[in-house]
């Protein structure tokens, strides 16, 4: 099986900054994109940033400019460095990967990790 931990995160004041971490364990051959969303209870969960095994990176909106998503491939760890926060980015984050389990077939699953809550305060 497959698990992503996530770490990070916390209360911050406006302004301020926070990173989160997800790592994969598990039975791993190898991971296509990584990627970062959140949801506001109540709405659809969006997308903050995804990277993918190129190193290619795409951000939602209200992301651009200010969180930076990043990869290292030897931990199969995505980061997600969040700088100035705003009260709006008030969200639990989850970490999402792309993972093939195996060298003989190109199945391709989808894992979530466990969430963590990210407030910012005015």
């Amino acid at each position: 099986q497959v698990q992503l931990v996530q770490s990070g995160g916390g209360l911050v004041q406006a302004g301020g900054s926070l990173g989160l971490s997800c790592a994969a364990s598990g039975s791993i051959f190898s991971i296509n994109a990584m990627g970062w969303y959140r949801q506001i209870p109540g709405e659809q969960r969006e997308l903050v940033a995804v990277v993918t095994s190129g190193g290619t990176t795409n951000y939602g909106d209200s992301a651009k400019g200010r969180f930076t998503i990043s990869r290292d491939n030897t931990k199969n760890t995505t980061y997600l460095q969040m700088n100035s926060l705003k009260p709006e980015d008030t969200a639990v984050y989850y970490c999402k990967m792309l993972i093939r389990r195996s060298p003989t077939y190109s199945v391709v699953y989808q894992y979530w990790g466990q969430g963590t809550q990210v407030t910012v305060s005015s």
